[in-house]
């Protein structure tokens, strides 16, 4: 896989309670791609070239 768009560091703050195995961050990583991949669909099925937060 590629270099990850998450951040671990921004992870493990929101994480308060837990601990954060390795596994989830690639987890993490491959769920934040799927949705920006959803929102693109969606933003060029409806003609646009800007994916906004209403593609999400």
């Amino acid at each position: 896989m590629s270099d990850m768009i998450i951040s671990k560091t921004k992870t493990k703050e929101i994480v308060k309670e837990c601990n954060v195995s390795g596994e989830f961050y690639d987890a993490l990583d491959k769920k934040v791609r799927e949705i920006i991949a959803l929102a693109e669909k969606r933003a060029l099925d409806n003609g646009r070239k800007t994916v906004r937060p209403y593609d999400l």
